[in-house]
């Protein structure tokens, strides 16, 4: 009697609860730091364990471990940069400072020594002891070996007493495990490497430390030593540290500097770059180092003066290095010696001055921003080490060699754009040529030229494929015969982009990849995969049976195994799936034909109003985990042997269900032109059909593919926080836009101002109160759509093109391009030039229509933006300003075209709140835009006090 009776308590006491449940909040600023998202995920070999990282906004993160047997979690508070090893025994993450110690040391200005340092873990899975060590630099596993781990160690701040029962040598010393973190806090010597047995727990130590690096397998150890600083006759070395007997031999000694360390697949041979030349010298000369065993140390096999490198070249110590995957091969880079600077001229006396020739491939801003990566160029060669000889495989003429079979194959495919640049201008990409090229001996073929595309070479090397974008067709080039074909033109649906609405070419949707051997390419169209054959031979076949274009459900391949370079007869190949009509997201799997040749049909495993985002597979069990989410539910983990049913196993957010959050559905309504269009209309969780709403538009191209996005409440780099006014009384609506070429401005109206005028149709739209915003291409058609028409009550755009006659010939500084082609080719869509159509470009420049604007309208435009120039939003704001119109400019210093600094997003979340308050709600109005903030203020007064 007490149990039944103790149940009916509860009950009724929930009951009670429930009718008494408050109102839920709105959301406000203050929740933007602690709102979580997910991080790093992982899964072990065996598909037991599951890592991952919940992360805060703003503050510590932790790091989570799943035991699928168990159901149990492990939290690591602060950890991050976890490994799984390959045995699924441990994981080894970094343990990152207190967010608060972090921030109070940047208070102080403490130098980068000063600074709170990260600390090393060591979980042993399934075990409850967790093994720490303080101050750890960095950590490294073996990619494919398992029971080692090298970390590198922190300077300390005083030196202690060494490590009980070393054994020191001049570089090496041998730790065996008494006490794991007595031993590690009293490691005191500054670039000491550890390495570590995980399974018994044995330590190694190498003082002076630089750089180190695991072969694949585990088996060896490239350790790059610095000079004492005491000892003036000692140089900095490499040492090659052997896993197994823990011990190390001397490789090379003598040089200054090593770079590039590189293991072949087996972890036998090794190779690196060195140099005696200071740090100081007017030039470094690198040398290529090699060793294979047998080899007392490692020998020099490549210099400036080496046979093969072209005359005045040299090792470029930029490139990378690494060994052909049969280990026959060593690639390297070279490049021109550049010439040396003066340093008998003043600096002060010398004219600092940018020249611009006409005839420059590169305008001299896009030079300069490259400038860098120009001067770290290096061109591909190859070493062979059987036969102690150098080919050079790139140069100026072709700067681009790309190699097949991980480097097997005696075929690369070269390409280049020289003497094509220059119209990049106002095209936005260059025309290339492409060559076969022998690896064995650098000869090269050209196989065709000036393509308005791009080329690619087969897994194996058998093929050089391309897709022209001007005859809108596949080709494929067989390396043995020469002969090429069109592969794609017996494939009777489009291959190219078939809503594609730009004044250009449309592009490729793809291909999904290569059949083994290089027997077929796998080919998108909209919606299907289609198999070809890139000898011509064969008919293509549509892989998906055209389920996807009768289903409207666009297919693409998903690679779940990182190292897998092609498929293979039967494989079973995993797809995204997306359906257009409903916006479901979901997985299917399509079996390759096996031996008999019958295709089966794809099969549907999860369709739905989710978004479905990085699924991974254990490599050796069908174990699987992905983070599922929708606009109403938080990102989370599932994990489990069937994906339509996996488990949940994280819990983001729970503080969500204290607030008044939303809902979002497609609504869809017909344009002015007698278009049918859609968009997302989001409502509060409260929405209430008897009441009336403000309503924001928000809008960039098309949006309705992400109706089942998450939203999180974050300060944006410039967009509208959507769910941040959604809970707060507002319906947001985000139309999708398409574009008439030659009539952006009247496109967008189309779209945007006929759905404005339909939902004010709706007893539950407030048509009196509706503002739009935008950012970038957005925030021109916010400033287009104000001069023409005064259905808006307030607008806010983010870094308009207010002048298209002025932006045209302007530079987009993060890239250094001319913005010519943006608007001849690419998203601004007036598909002509100034000269040919100067009545387009100013029909569709707001700035000419400035006198019809009644709406108040706030911009933000920064000086340091590297897409639209910010005149731009000068133009507009002073053409208004002179009007008498109300405006408002923010210029948020030295930031770029979205903002970066999270204090500036938080406080143009605060200032776009209360504009929109103000004119959508009649809420009082911020000082900032009452009266404005004097410039003698700026710092000391953000202008946010409303004024009553």
């Amino acid at each position: 009697m007490r149990k039944v009776f103790l149940g009916i308590s509860l009950l009724g006491s929930a009951l009670f609860t429930y009718a008494q449940q408050p109102a839920k909040k709105p959301l406000d600023h203050s929740v933007y730091d602690s709102w979580q998202s997910i991080g790093t995920k992982l899964i072990s070999n065996n598909g037991q364990w599951v890592v991952y990282a919940v992360l805060a906004q703003e503050g510590d993160a932790n790091l989570l471990i799943y035991d699928r047997k168990t159901g149990q979690t492990t939290t690591i508070p602060r950890g991050s940069n976890p490994v799984i090893t390959e045995d699924s025994r441990y994981v080894i993450c970094s343990i990152k400072p207190l967010f608060k110690d972090t921030r109070e040391a940047k208070i102080k200005k403490k130098k980068a020594a000063e600074m709170p340092k990260d600390s090393l873990a060591i979980i042993t899975l399934g075990q409850p002891d967790i093994q720490k060590f303080p101050a750890v630099k960095s950590f490294k596993t073996p990619e494919k070996g398992s029971g080692l781990l090298a970390y590198l160690l922190e300077k300390p701040a005083t030196d202690t007493a060494k490590t009980k029962g070393n054994k020191p040598t001049k570089a090496i010393a041998d730790t065996d495990r008494a006490d794991d973190d007595k031993a590690a806090g009293s490691i005191t010597e500054s670039g000491t490497l550890m390495i570590r047995q995980l399974l018994s727990g044995k330590q190694d130590s190498i003082k002076n430390v630089k750089e180190y690096t695991f072969s694949k397998p585990g088996n060896q150890l490239l350790v790059e030593i610095a000079a004492e600083k005491k000892d003036s006759l000692s140089r900095n070395g490499v040492l090659l540290w052997h896993t197994a007997h823990r011990k190390a031999d001397t490789l090379s000694s003598g040089n200054t500097d090593y770079k590039q360390f590189a293991f072949d697949e087996k972890g036998e041979q090794a190779a690196y770059f060195g140099t005696p030349d200071g740090e100081k010298a007017l030039q470094q000369f690198y040398k290529l180092y090699y060793f294979k065993p047998g080899q007392d140390s490692a020998r020099e096999v490549a210099g400036k003066t080496s046979s093969g490198i072209p005359a005045n070249w040299t090792i470029s110590s930029n490139s990378t290095i690494y060994f052909s995957k049969d280990g026959q091969r060593l690639f390297f880079g070279t490049a021109p010696i550049l010439p040396v600077k003066d340093t008998n001229i003043v600096d002060f006396e010398v004219a600092k001055v940018d020249i611009w020739n006409y005839k420059d491939d590169y305008l001299q801003p896009m030079q300069l921003k490259n400038a860098d990566k120009e001067l770290k160029r290096s061109y591909a060669a190859v070493y062979y080490p059987g036969a102690n000889r150098i080919v050079q495989l790139s140069d100026k003429d072709l700067e681009t060699v790309i190699t097949a079979a991980e480097g097997n194959s005696t075929n690369a495919l070269g390409y280049t754009d020289k003497g094509e640049r220059v119209p990049m201008q106002w095209v936005g990409r260059t025309l290339k040529t492409a060559y076969l090229v022998n690896v064995n001996d650098g000869t090269r073929k050209k196989i065709k030229e000036k393509l308005d595309g791009n080329f690619y070479i087969s897994p194996n090397g058998k093929y050089i494929i391309w897709y022209d974008m001007v005859n809108r067709q596949w080709f494929s080039y067989d390396n043995a015969t020469g002969a090429a074909v069109n592969i794609s033109k017996a494939i009777p649906t489009k291959v190219y982009d078939e809503e594609d609405d730009h004044p250009d070419v449309p592009e490729a949707y793809g291909i999904a990849g290569w059949l083994e051997n290089d027997a077929s390419v796998y080919i998108y169209d909209r919606y299907d995969i289609w198999e070809t054959d890139p000898s011509g031979k064969k008919s293509p076949v549509n892989l998906t049976q055209s389920i996807g274009r009768k289903e409207k459900i666009r297919f693409r391949y998903l690679r779940l195994n990182p190292e897998e370079k092609y498929f293979t007869p039967g494989q079973n190949l995993m797809l995204t799936a997306f359906q257009d009509s409903t916006k479901y997201n979901g997985f299917y799997q399509q079996e390759l034909p096996g031996k008999n040749g019958k295709i089966k049909a794809a099969r549907q495993i999860v369709l739905g109003p989710y978004s479905y985002t990085d699924l991974q597979q254990a490599k050796d069990a069908k174990i699987y985990t992905l983070t599922k989410s929708s606009y109403e539910l938080s990102p989370d983990i599932f994990t489990g042997d069937n994906i339509a049913q996996a488990t949940r196993i994280s819990h983001t957010n729970p503080q969500q269900q204290d607030y008044n959050w939303g809902t979002a559905s497609l609504y869809k309504w017909t344009t002015f032109s007698g278009k049918p269009a859609e968009g997302i209309l989001y409502k509060p969780e409260n929405f209430d059909a008897t009441k009336q709403y403000p309503v924001i538009f928000y809008f960039y191209e098309k949006l309705t593919d992400g109706l089942y996005s998450y939203q999180a409440p974050a300060p944006t780099p410039s967009r509208l926080n959507i769910s941040f006014f959604v809970s707060r009384g507002y319906l947001v609506f985000a139309p999708d836009i398409s574009y008439e070429n030659g009539y952006p401005g009247k496109s967008a109206y189309d779209y945007i101002v006929s759905a404005a005028e339909d939902l004010a149709k709706k007893p539950w739209a407030d048509g009196k109160n509706m503002g739009i915003q935008g950012q970038s291409w957005g925030g021109y058609q916010v400033a287009y759509l104000i001069t023409q028409t005064n259905l808006f009550k307030a607008a806010w755009a983010g870094a308009p093109v207010a002048n298209m006659t002025s932006a045209y010939g302007g530079i987009r500084w993060e890239s250094g391009m001319n913005r010519q082609f943006q608007y001849e080719h690419s998203q601004s869509r007036i598909g002509a030039t100034l000269w040919e159509k100067p009545e387009l470009y100013i029909e569709n420049s707001p700035l000419f229509n400035l006198p019809r604007v009644t709406t108040p309208v706030a911009i933000m435009s920064n000086d340091a933006d590297g897409a639209v120039p910010w005149y731009q939003g000068i133009e507009m704001f002073t053409g208004l300003r002179r009007l008498g119109k109300p405006v408002w400019l923010l210029n948020y210093n030295n930031e770029a075209h979205n903002l970066i600094q999270r204090q500036n997003r938080k406080d143009i979340q605060r200032r776009e709140q209360q504009f929109f308050d103000h004119f959508l709600k009649g809420a009082p109005a911020p000082q900032w835009l009452e009266s404005g903030v004097p410039a003698t203020e700026k710092g000391i007064n953000w202008g946010w006090d409303l004024q009553q």
